[in-house]
């Protein structure tokens, strides 16, 4: 007896009545189906499972019309697929918790990642930053001390030994992926620092170095940025000239697009890929076309190494209005509306696009699904060394004692917390029981974990959604619309990072 896959995904041809696409999430199945067969397939459905532990499960399209079986050559390309399946609803979820163990501590033995944070301290003053606090209260004005020379060696002495809790043997040719971040990591002040980090990661080896930065003082670095040292940078802009200098401003109130402008300018120049993150409200979604028309009159967009992308601001302080915050999903759809209505506007890359690529290359057959067993690499091995040798899991929780995962030793040894590392390690799409559950787990990841802390009084174990099945569909239909109609696909790799 077939019953259909709980992990069958159904997704509209807007403006095709006749035909619509399944995916499946953990064979990776992308299949362009008629509307007869798709009701088959829904037809043996046993029904939506709980209710979420908050919210509502986002609604599936609707499917109209007889549910006649379809020929039995067909009900088999279907059970290959993975669409329909003998195993009951209990047994596929036994096996696919199987399957996202394996392929979670797949991720676990991979390279680890690694960020120094030179110091917490910045030296703008953004309303909507995460670490506000640190520069604006004095009870944390201790954070604000700055990373050692020494410091740095006694961090990278211990990096085999992080290396070895991933099941890397000592002899193995290092594979360096290091960021920067704080605060603001490339202050001019920080440049010894950097320079020291970049000069002890090459002489282990083969090594990549970026950096999320604000850009206001990048030309303290312009002799380390090039594609053999730090090769790309992603900075900030929150709008075209005035707008953005109503936002990202300096603790006197000036503001900063001039000089991240020129900075801009003379990485690209020295052949460094530049990300151009703009965070997005309400407040400043009006003048996404005037900044796509001023990324235009830079000359930037000329460059192959160039790309742009928003994102929307999240309620992550107090001075943060929430009511002006934009969910993912109604920022990708009022994008995408812009980009209909201003051609300039595609310049703007949206939230969703990684995923429209992904899409692409599956429907061209130039490659595989991505699958997430977990969101992001807060849960397989990223390390974040601050200025104490305190070490996190995630940049948005870093400075908070109780959280850290570890300390690095003045003897290099790591002194981890295993409940806290085991802790953020642990968190699959298996380990919740809604997200073990949903049909879009191997695609979502399960959400940002701290967005599902702030939503759940603190269990970063629960789902955060983010509209994330509406996101998906849409994204699949287009990306599928445009393989059908034959329209041009560059695909270049995703070089944002999710802050």
């Amino acid at each position: 007896m077939l019953r259909t896959s709980s992990y069958t995904i159904y997704v509209d041809l807007p403006g095709n009545q006749d035909e619509m696409l399944l995916v499946h999430t953990y064979t990776g199945a992308f299949d362009r189906v008629s509307r007869r067969v798709a009701t088959y397939v829904r037809s043996l459905e046993a029904g939506r499972p709980p209710k979420p532990l908050y919210g509502d499960w986002t609604p599936e399209p609707a499917l109209d019309g007889e549910a006649a079986p379809p020929s039995d050559e067909t009900i088999g390309v279907l059970s290959r697929r993975g669409y329909l399946t003998a195993m009951t609803g209990e047994q596929e979820e036994e096996f696919f918790t199987r399957y996202v163990d394996k392929l979670h501590g797949l991720h676990l033995k991979r390279w680890p990642s690694y960020l120094f944070m030179p110091t917490y301290d910045c030296n703008l003053r953004c309303a909507y930053c995460f670490q506000d606090h640190m520069r604006t209260d004095p009870r944390f004005g201790h954070l604000l001390r700055r990373m050692t020379l020494d410091m740095v060696d006694r961090l990278f002495a211990a990096m085999p030994k992080i290396e070895a809790l991933h099941g890397i043997p000592a002899e193995a040719s290092p594979q360096l992926d290091v960021g920067f971040f704080g605060g603001e990591p490339l202050l001019a002040a920080n440049r010894p620092i950097v320079e020291h980090v970049i000069r002890r990661g090459l002489d282990r080896g083969e090594a990549r170095f970026w950096a999320i930065s604000n850009g206001t003082e990048l030309d303290a670095y312009e002799d380390l940025l090039s594609p053999d040292k730090l090769a790309s940078v992603q900075i900030t802009l929150d709008g075209p000239p005035r707008e953005h200098d109503r936002r990202r401003v300096y603790a006197d109130g000036g503001g900063s697009w001039e000089r991240i402008a020129r900075n801009v300018s003379m990485a690209l120049a020295r052949g460094v890929a530049v990300a151009i993150r703009t965070n997005v409200d309400r407040n400043n979604v009006g003048e996404l076309a005037d900044l796509a028309a001023e990324l235009i009159r830079q000359g930037w967009v000329r460059y192959p190494n160039f790309g742009s992308q928003v994102a929307p601001v999240r309620a992550s302080n107090d001075k943060t209005d929430a009511g002006a915050t934009l969910d993912t999903w109604e920022l990708d759809r009022l994008l995408t509306a812009m980009r209909n209505a201003n051609p300039d506007v595609e310049i703007l890359g949206r939230v969703d696009d990684s995923l429209r690529n992904q899409a692409r290359r599956i429907f061209s057959h130039r490659g595989l699904p991505a699958f997430k067993p977990s969101f992001c690499s807060a849960h397989t091995g990223m390390y974040i060394f601050d200025a104490f040798g305190d070490v996190y899991a995630c940049w948005e929780k870093t400075g908070d004692e109780k959280i850290r995962i570890g300390h690095v030793d003045e003897n290099s040894d790591v002194q981890f917390s295993f409940d806290l590392r085991a802790l953020w390690q642990g968190r699959t799409v298996a380990s919740n029981p809604v997200c073990l559950k949903c049909r879009y787990n191997l695609f979502c990841g399960g959400g940002c974990a701290v967005l599902a802390a702030g939503h759940s009084g603190g269990d970063f174990y629960r789902n955060y959604c983010d509209g994330y099945a509406h996101r998906f569909r849409a994204a699949v239909a287009e990306a599928y619309q445009d393989h059908a109609s034959g329209k041009a696909f560059t695909d270049k790799p995703d070089a944002f990072c999710d802050l």
